[in-house]
């Protein structure tokens, strides 16, 4: 028996396949380097949280805690502070070494506050309950900077910011032409003297 006319029916087209999305994937964007530091320093302290005797949980953490913790540093400082007994103590450049200890800087113990309670409000914690900026870490870090001074004969000085001047060295002038409606042209110029003050003249052309 003989086949249907028109022969065999035509295979399927195969369908068009998803070509693979061949973009380089977006780089996630390198943390600073406050970044770095704030979520190291946010690791040490979780760290030293379970270590304290007793342990402690953050939400259980006061200003004192803090202030223990800061202490707690010292050990790992690299800052010579002289005592009240040493025969160094007030100069900042000592000619020969001395038993004092080293303790952690005044700067950094400020700059590490600073990250710390940025560091809690941004792992859900209040601003009104946060421990890193009480009254007493302000005041241990005042008492910090003013003992560091003393010792080691180098005050501590806010940096004042200087107010920009602007001086114009000479006038600038800018120009337009405007026609009027009775054909006259209309030289405007507007100019800018060294005291800052602004002229207008205008000119009939």
């Amino acid at each position: 028996m003989e086949a249907a006319s028109g022969g065999e029916p035509p295979p399927p087209t195969p369908s068009a396949q998803p070509q693979p999305d061949s973009s380089p994937p977006t780089p996630t964007p390198t943390p600073s380097r406050y970044e770095s530091q704030k979520r190291r320093d946010w690791n040490t302290f979780q760290q030293y949280l379970p270590n304290h005797k007793p342990p402690l949980t953050l939400a259980r953490c006061s200003g004192a805690h803090v202030i223990e913790f800061l202490k707690y540093l010292d050990q790992f400082g690299k800052t010579k502070v002289h005592v009240t007994g040493c025969p160094y103590f007030g100069q900042p450049n000592p000619p020969s070494p001395c038993a004092c200890p080293l303790k952690q800087a005044w700067g950094s113990l400020d700059a590490l506050i600073g990250r710390l309670r940025a560091a809690f409000e941004e792992n859900g914690g209040k601003q009104e309950s946060n421990p890193f900026g009480t009254k007493a870490v302000r005041i241990y870090l005042r008492e910090v900077r003013e003992g560091q001074a003393k010792a080691r004969g180098i005050p501590y000085e806010k940096k004042k910011r200087k107010r920009s001047t602007v001086t114009t060295a000479a006038i600038v002038s800018t120009a337009a032409a405007v026609v009027t409606g009775d054909g006259n042209t209309n030289r405007i110029e507007l100019g800018v003297t060294p005291n800052n003050s602004v002229s207008l003249s205008a000119e009939i052309v």
